[in-house]
């Protein structure tokens, strides 16, 4: 792939990094060293994968851990796999229950959002199918941080210092006491610089890599979840745990510009992005710093996000056919309503029937896209005593509307915001993307692709480029770096413009492209954060 630029036009902290033997980018340094220990030991990419996400439970607990959800995509031997390893929600929870408890949505904090852990059973499955050394010794890097403990970085503290003010006002209840004992043991979020280790975190992190896993889903660990669970009246239980397992899908995909997006198909997000790609397929750009280009980018995306939120949750619920709402004619359909000034989106009817993301490369060829998240940062509140284990809060996505596509079920999967992603150009691989952060998911894959396809930044550049945020019906937000001008011009095109001084509510990416030639690899990692690319 060639870049017209090697840098974009407005301050940044970071140039792109090139390599050839192996590479590793993601949020927290410490995460993605980690990952390159284990490709210089011998490990492939999955291997990588594995040991940078089961680090950055540790080194990131302000947004994932042990009691997460997970997705990847897998290039290796020629072709893209897709893992699915987020968890159902619980069999003995239902509509009717939370309805009678007077809840008018689903909480945030608490037992009734938890949802089963899905993460582990991921590392555990990807080592299985791909891996090359054993998965224990993935593990040992987060377990060695877990128990020695780490000095906390920047935007890791800030976090952490939000999420505790934030949980000392939300958090009553004794079942919510260890929350506060692991992840503030002095009675404060510790701070930049301090040293913070979690030795129950070590332990767990130790039986799930002797036992491959099971010990969380039938073994001890599982047995310290249900019994928390049953004290407090809660609803995960050990049958729960027993009966997840991920599962192997296929990736989804839309042609652009002569190349192919990847996305895991539902109940992740990822659709919203290829419709939005699709619709902006029949437009042409000439200029990325254009009114409008910004203001045809929004539309699309808020087409995109109508149908995403009519339409997706359990793939086994899903009321229309993906490969409708992806299809060409859909696609132009919807973009015949894209007009000069800002709408309000509805979903269209097709005809037919809190995260963290890191990429990794070798030098076999195998790339891995890996995004895990707990939710809302630290997830539920709820820490099991004597594991670490934050579980996460991912029901909160569940819809309390009988009426819903997404609505609560027992034992359902819901509309889920973690999405990884992949590009490819003539059935070969360019690389893995990721840009976390909530709802802004599909929104910053929108905006990196197109700086990378349409606008030729390379992936520092495609990264750091300035965001939008569109937040509902018309209004967007815009970062601090937004040429002053082109908000105004969206302003006059009807969008109500929100200028943001602080970055990091517009996701914080990762990219490893793989030029097709020579196989050097280049890489960027966002400014927004801590992280970087480690490579060799």
């Amino acid at each position: 792939m060639n870049f017209d630029s090697l840098y974009y036009p407005y301050p940044s902290q970071r140039v792109a990094v090139y390599a050839q033997n192996g590479m590793v980018a993601t949020s927290q340094h410490l995460a993605a060293q980690g990952g390159l220990d284990i490709l210089k030991k011998g490990g492939n990419a999955i291997d990588a994968a594995i040991a940078t996400a089961a680090c950055l439970t540790v080194l990131e607990p302000t947004s994932n851990g042990i009691g997460s959800d997970a997705f990847a995509l897998v290039w290796t031997n020629g072709e893209l796999y897709g893992l699915n390893a987020s968890g159902p929600s619980p069999q003995t929870l239902s509509l009717e229950t939370v309805l009678k408890m007077g809840y008018k949505q689903m909480p945030k904090y608490g037992w009734i959002p938890v949802t089963v852990p899905g993460a582990p059973a991921g590392w555990a499955a990807l080592s299985s199918r791909f891996g090359k050394i054993p998965f224990a010794d993935c593990l040992k890097p987060a377990i060695e941080y877990a128990e020695k403990g780490y000095p906390l970085s920047p935007v890791l503290a800030k976090y952490w210092a939000t999420s505790f003010a934030t949980y000392s006002e939300a958090l009553r209840g004794p079942e919510f006491a260890n929350w506060f004992a692991t992840f503030a043991p002095k009675g404060r979020a510790p701070v930049a610089g301090e040293i913070w280790n979690s030795p129950d975190h070590a332990q767990s992190l130790q039986l799930i890599a002797e036992t491959k896993a099971e010990a969380l889903y039938r073994g001890e660990l599982a047995e310290k979840i249900d019994q928390f669970s049953r004290q407090f009246g809660g609803y995960l239980s050990k049958q729960d745990l027993e009966n997840f397992s991920p599962q192997w899908v296929k990736p989804i995909k839309v042609r652009y510009r002569g190349y192919d997006v990847w996305e895991i198909p539902p109940n992740g997000q990822g659709l919203v992005t290829l419709l939005a790609l699709n619709i902006l397929d029949r437009f042409e750009f000439a200029e990325r710093d254009t009114t409008e280009t910004f203001h045809t980018q929004i539309e699309a995306l808020k087409l995109a996000f109508a149908d995403g939120k009519r339409y997706i949750t359990d793939p086994e619920k899903m009321s229309v056919k993906i490969e409708d709402l992806l299809s060409k004619a859909y696609a132009e359909e919807r973009s015949q309503l894209i007009k000069e000034t800002a709408s309000f989106p509805e979903a269209g009817k097709p005809t037919g029937s809190g995260t963290v993301y890191l990429a990794a490369a070798d030098d076999s060829g195998n790339m891995v896209s890996y995004i895990q998240s707990n939710y809302m940062g630290f997830g539920s509140g709820l820490v099991v005593p004597g594991t670490g284990i934050s579980l996460q809060n991912r029901g909160n996505n569940f819809s309390l509307d009988p009426a819903a596509a997404n609505r609560l079920e027992p034992g359902k999967r819901t509309y889920h915001t973690i999405i990884p992603g992949f590009l490819t150009k003539d059935h070969g691989p360019i690389g893995s993307f990721g840009v976390m952060g909530g709802f802004m998911q599909p929104q910053g894959h929108l905006q990196v692709i197109m700086n990378t396809v349409d606008f030729h930044l390379n992936p520092q550049a495609a990264i750091d480029a300035p965001r939008w945020r569109w937040i509902g019906d018309r209004s967007i937000e815009l970062e601090h770096s937004f040429p002053p001008h082109l908000a105004e011009a969206l302003a006059r095109r009807g969008h109500n413009v929100n200028m943001v001084l602080d970055p990091y509510g517009f996701g914080r990416g990762q990219i490893i492209w793989k030029d097709q030639k020579t196989g050097v690899l280049t890489g960027g990692t966002d400014s927004r954060t801590d992280g970087m690319v480690a490579c060799w």
